[in-house]
């Protein structure tokens, strides 16, 4: 049955895997009312409320606005872009949902790092976490820090929370913009070498929060590791996008580095934000030197039927749609 009362949905007019503005369009499709938070009253503000959402424009950091969307809402999807305030803005939330005291579930957006770079894992030796986290790093990023930090200050807080620990998404950076300039001229050039992954597309992730948000006591007090459907190497990367784009991609393996140099250092959109440029390249340390290993079933096994592919989620992308067309 619909939830009568709105589901507060953060983040609902950012565009990274479309996570947050999918969930809108999926919970309203479902009947359920939305209040969707977001930071300016634009273009993208109308659209949420030309397809029947409330909006409510505010600011995640200021607690009186927190505290005034969530009035009326016992259900919560947080997710916020990267940022060196996290923390904070899960701190605040938690304490508004703790002071209206009627909250059913929290579902909080985090990352699959956070089920491998555990409290036990961050303290071994050097040597040990190297070991562990691949050859070419020791520590977190800061977002990844603040993730970490954010999942316990959850725990803390006692509230009903499930934590939806999401892979690399198939609509990153990494994968997509940061990639067109190669990709235009046939090549896929990323710093993995040989190692495989399996990334998840947002859909997906949408999808499965929505569930969880329409009948979420099943899910209370969980956290899910979930990947995509395919581990595969760079080579099988480029073959999927070789079919979307409909020309021959190959592979081409660059040193860590170099790579970040050339592609994150050098990216003008990425200056001014310090705190995503150290997370990317950690990200591609981490899976440049072997971090990531294996693969879970939960996302199928939660959604009931099977994920997403690569291939359609590359199709779906608007900058890999507007390349495939060029």
């Amino acid at each position: 049955m619909p939830q009568r009362n709105p589901i507060l949905i953060t983040g609902a007019a950012g565009a990274v895997g479309g996570v947050s503005r999918a969930m809108v369009d999926m919970l309203l499709e479902q009947g359920h009312p939305v209040r969707a938070f977001v930071r300016q009253d634009d273009e993208r503000a109308a659209a949420l409320r030309q397809a029947g959402a409330e909006v409510f424009v505010g600011d995640l950091l200021d607690i009186a606005d927190v505290t005034a969307a969530l009035k009326g809402c016992r259900r919560i999807y947080f997710s916020m872009s990267l940022s060196p305030y996290y923390t904070d803005a899960v701190g605040l939330m938690a304490a508004a949902a703790r002071a209206q005291g009627d909250i059913e579930v929290f579902v909080n957006i985090s990352e699959y790092e956070q089920s491998f770079m555990t409290f036990e894992k961050m303290t071994a030796s050097e040597e040990e976490r190297r070991a562990w986290l691949g050859v070419l790093i020791t520590q977190w990023s800061p977002q990844q820090r603040a993730h970490w930090v954010a999942e316990r200050m959850l725990e803390w807080s006692c509230l009903p929370t499930v934590n939806i620990r999401a892979a690399m998404f198939v609509e990153n950076p990494l994968m997509t913009w940061l990639a067109l300039g190669p990709l235009s001229e046939g090549e896929l050039r990323l710093p993995f070498g040989p190692h495989r992954l399996a990334p998840i597309a947002g859909y997906d992730v949408a999808d499965l929060c929505v569930k969880i948000l329409a009948d979420p006591e099943p899910h209370i007090s969980k956290s899910y590791e979930l990947n995509g459907p395919e581990l595969k190497d760079m080579h099988g990367f480029a073959e999927d996008f070789s079919a979307v784009l409909g020309r021959p991609v190959t592979y081409v393996p660059v040193e860590v580095e170099t790579w970040n140099e050339t592609y994150i250092d050098s990216a003008d959109a990425l200056a001014a934000v310090p705190h995503t440029v150290e997370h990317l390249k950690t990200l591609t340390r981490l899976m440049g030197g072997g971090g990531y290993r294996g693969v879970t079933d939960q996302l199928e096994t939660l959604l009931g039927r099977p994920p997403k592919t690569v291939r359609w989620a590359l199709r779906n992308h608007p900058l890999i749609q507007k390349l495939a067309s060029a």
